[in-house]
């Protein structure tokens, strides 16, 4: 069975704005055909994976010479390379010799040209390697609206991948072909609004430990005013009615399946939710959001108030997102002169203390937990942070003993100057500063999530359970290089390889989600509006979801809009990432042109991600036999929210540029 998803635009997008703005395609084919040149055309449209394209010339600069033999027209370039190309509706050829350059010539370059017109492949011309002989095209293009020329890396790498569209030209008849950006998608939205009647979301497992306070708003969707009420609450815990947040404590260890129920003039739900009382915390991977991709050092107090409010203004906090974490450069920082941030870094007791952007942390996560939000706070294990603000070298009991006493729920424990203090790069380096820490967590009369911030070194995801709850995997996202997918993708396919280290209480963290407003890792400047398309987006999202990493929103709470909620906000999207058997997606099938990726579920269903990685839509499936499942499936479109049928053997559907189909496979019984 084939279905196209609604709401996801392929190519027929970019030739109905051209018609819309009036762009006429003329047809005279009688007029005198001429040559017009790719070198040309405006290269600055054309992306490359190293470098600018260059007209006439290689990447670095030198004559284009393929296989020996030398031309003097033409475009070098370096993979991954794509330009659209609007070939007016007049253009009747192109031609070009490809191929490697001759100045990689000894190393290992390996690479494929494609040319491709209104989403369909016209030529490719498969992997070429560097001395090989140039490859010849000539292509009918009549009749089509936009070409598309990419140059894809194949295996082995892509630094040396330095291309050649040598000799290439447009044979056309009138107006000239001329270079255009990508097409525009229109962010549509996908997710249904939530209905008036109570759903109660987020995670159906917590953990805590005996005698931690315990502080859980029900998330919960629908109309207010809505009354909450609970069956079996554990002893020392109560619930407020009006708020929906339960607080207290738990004397004794154990496992208790409570009833949580929402009820308003629509209707009610009900829904099982087991506090497991023991060692373990984190048991679904923690949700919310962080200071870090917006505000950078221009963090205060009042701006992690305000994310607190939106938190519950905005109805993150109804889906699950609880925690409101400030990141680097709340302290006060080394040797500045700065009067608003600078000046003595602890107390005469050695206690840390906020700069004057925090005048009161206490006050600070109070008011935040009167929201039955949660807080988190962030330090180095080294003398200083990323940023060079005071960090916890030599004072991890008592720093550990001071977030506690201000009331912070989760730690990110950032490597950052640490290096200095090592002194070496063996694993028992690498576990050191966190082994270190996590044990003055464990001595503190509260609970506090413990995120190691060391970018993958040694293999954390092999040893990061033993001393916390969360590890990042990789580098930091915000500052991955994107060619002709985003950045996210690199860092998504690297962290999914570790799949089967994740559990509940230790999940792979591939760093935060930055959707919406964010901010320049490499400047460190004011946000400006996500350059990811919408299909990039929900593509986004659903990774994230199916690796079971923690959902921590990072950009501009201020400055959130419906799509950004409707990619952060999709109840069945996120139940996914919450699911309490706590598995993380396996890696199903990956090529340069799909990734699948299917998640084992608690209730006996499978998670499925079909991402599309090519510049084109494309038709992606699955077989049952790949799942490893038998007889009918009832297949359900997660983003969507609604059921596709039941299907016997595949599921089968059309999936846009850069974007996914995620969807929930349940046996028809």
């Amino acid at each position: 069975m084939n279905t196209t998803r609604t709401g996801m635009m392929g190519f027929g997008l970019l030739t109905a704005i051209l018609l819309i703005t009036g762009i006429a395609f003329a047809a005279d084919s009688s007029a005198e055909n001429h040559t017009v040149w790719l070198s040309g055309l405006d290269l600055s449209k054309m992306t490359a994976g190293w470098g600018k394209p260059q007209p006439d010339l290689s990447i670095q600069s030198k004559p284009l010479t393929i296989g020996g033999k030398k031309f003097d027209k033409g475009v070098g370039t370096h993979a991954d390379s794509v330009l659209y190309v609007d070939l007016r509706g007049t253009t009747e050829r192109f031609s070009a010799s490809v191929g490697v350059d001759d100045e990689v010539a000894g190393q290992p370059a390996s690479i494929r040209f494609r040319i491709i017109g209104d989403d369909q492949e016209l030529w490719n011309s498969g992997p070429m390697k560097a001395g090989e002989p140039a490859k010849s095209v000539d292509v009918s293009v009549k009749g089509l609206k936009v070409l598309i020329l990419s140059v894809d890396p194949t295996s082995d790498g892509v630094a040396y991948d330095h291309a050649d569209w040598a000799d290439a030209r447009f044979l056309t008849a009138a107006d000239n072909p001329r270079a255009i950006d990508p097409p525009a998608e229109p962010e549509t939205i996908l997710t249904p609004a939530p209905a008036p009647m109570p759903r109660i979301n987020g995670p159906k497992v917590y953990g805590v430990r005996p005698n931690s306070p315990f502080l859980y708003r029900i998330p919960c969707t629908g109309t207010r005013p809505m009354e909450f009420a609970a069956e079996n609450l554990p002893a020392g815990l109560s619930l407020d009615g009006k708020t929906g947040i339960v607080t207290g404590k738990i004397a004794q260890a154990g496992t208790t399946i409570a009833v949580l129920i929402a009820k308003n003039a629509q209707g009610q739900d009900r829904r099982e939710f087991r506090i497991v009382v023991g060692d373990t915390l984190a048991l679904t991977p923690p949700m919310g959001w962080n200071s870090w991709y917006i505000h950078y050092n221009r963090v205060t107090d009042a701006i992690m108030r305000q994310s607190a409010d939106v938190m519950i203004a905005s109805g993150m906090a109804d889906f699950g997102y609880s925690y409101v974490n400030i990141d680097d450069c709340w302290m006060v920082k080394v040797n500045s002169t700065d009067p608003e941030i600078g000046g003595p870094t602890r107390d005469d007791k050695g206690r840390l203390i906020g700069n004057k952007r925090f005048p009161d942390m206490k006050a600070m996560t109070d008011y935040i937990h009167a929201k039955g939000l949660k807080a988190g706070i962030y330090i180095s294990p080294g003398p200083r942070t990323c940023a060079g603000y005071e960090g916890s070298f030599g004072h991890e009991a008592l720093d550990a003993k001071t977030f506690a006493d201000w009331g912070f729920d989760f730690l990110k424990y950032d490597w950052c100057s640490y290096g200095e203090k090592a002194g070496g790069d063996k694993l028992e380096d690498f576990m050191k500063p966190y082994q270190v820490m996590y044990a003055e967590l464990l001595k503190q009369d509260r609970d506090i999530v413990l995120n190691l911030c060391q970018y993958g070194m040694g293999d954390v995801w092999k040893w990061g359970a033993q001393v916390g709850h969360c590890w990042r995997t990789t580098g930091d996202l915000g500052l991955e290089k994107a060619g002709n997918l985003p950045g996210f993708y690199s860092i998504g396919f690297s962290n999914a390889k570790h799949f089967e280290f994740a559990k509940p209480g230790g999940w792979n963290d591939p760093d935060y989600i930055l959707i919406g407003w964010v901010g320049s890792a490499f400047t460190g400047g004011e946000g400006e509006k996500t350059t990811l398309t919408a299909n990039e987006q929900y593509s986004y999202m659903s990774m994230w979801s199916l690796m079971a990493a923690p959902l921590i929103f990072s950009g501009d709470m201020a400055k959130l809009d419906a799509f950004a909620l409707n990619i952060l906000c999709n109840a069945e999207v996120i139940d996914i990432d919450q699911d309490p058997l706590g598995k993380q997606a396996k890696i199903l099938r990956q090529t340069d042109r799909e990734f699948v990726l299917v998640k084992d579920l608690e209730d006996g269903s499978k998670a499925v991600g079909l991402f599309n990685l090519d510049i084109v839509s494309q038709p992606l499936a699955v077989s049952w036999q790949d799942l490893g499942l038998t007889g009918k499936q009832r297949v359900r479109d997660l983003w969507q929210q609604k059921d596709l049928g039941v299907l016997d053997g595949e599921y089968k559907t059309s999936v846009p540029r850069h974007g996914v189909s995620l969807v929930r496979l349940f046996p028809n019984l």
